[in-house]
């Protein structure tokens, strides 16, 4: 029986940092604050909205709370796409395991809706059989609770494939194999993660999950 594999979305299957960019900068500046560079915006990612949405407020020695997440969301919802790209290779990947029967899920921490629509935008949204974001189930990544409803979703062993510490940790919770993909939000050295393959070019991982 073929694998089903898993897949992260921000930093695994899409670069989305200049959208996260742009809306981040958009709330801090409707409360009157500095805008962040792309590279700390990038350092906040990988927790779901609202951590991102503390860090950001932390620089300026603000607290978060519900209406700033909401002004994220605003910002964010409304125009969520139009610099995001998937990465090199991710396409042909995403073609070449379901003609090799595999079936596919993307489990996030961005919320269900915008993930959706960024799928959809980018038309990646057929290649998927089931879809879980950051408000899909109770608990978010790293607790493996999303990444064990993927994998019932799709039936049979899992393969988890994504970027970051919290991808790592969440595979790990679920003591699910993981494939790290280096080109993404990273901060610690690959050296440092576990992982069952490592890689740059996703026609490894096409080669890995087949």
């Amino acid at each position: 029986m073929p694998k089903s594999v898993i897949f992260d979305l921000d930093g695994t299957l899409i670069d989305s940092a200049p959208d996260l960019h742009a809306a981040a900068n958009k709330m801090l500046e409707s409360m009157g604050l500095k805008a962040l560079g792309k590279a700390q915006i990038i350092s906040f990612i990988g927790n779901g909205v609202p951590k991102l949405v503390e860090r950001c407020l932390a620089v300026y020695g603000r607290k978060s709370d519900p209406q700033a997440v909401a002004t994220y969301l605003g910002f964010y919802d409304a125009d969520p796409f139009t610099l995001t790209r998937p990465y090199p290779g991710v396409e042909n990947c995403l073609k070449a395991l379901k003609s090799a029967g595999c079936k596919l899920a993307v489990c996030t921490n961005k919320p269900e809706a915008p993930a959706r629509v960024i799928l959809d935008g980018l038309g990646m949204t057929p290649y998927f059989d089931f879809i879980a974001g950051g408000d899909t189930y109770p608990a978010m990544k790293p607790d493996p609770a999303p990444l064990f409803g993927c994998a019932e979703a799709l039936g049979g062993e899992s393969l988890y494939v994504g970027d970051s510490e919290t991808d790592e940790k969440t595979a790990t919770n679920a003591n699910m194999p993981f494939a790290l993909f280096e080109g993404g939000y990273r901060k610690t050295p690959v050296s440092e993660m576990r992982h069952d393959l490592a890689f740059t070019d996703f026609a490894d991982l096409t080669r890995f999950a087949t």
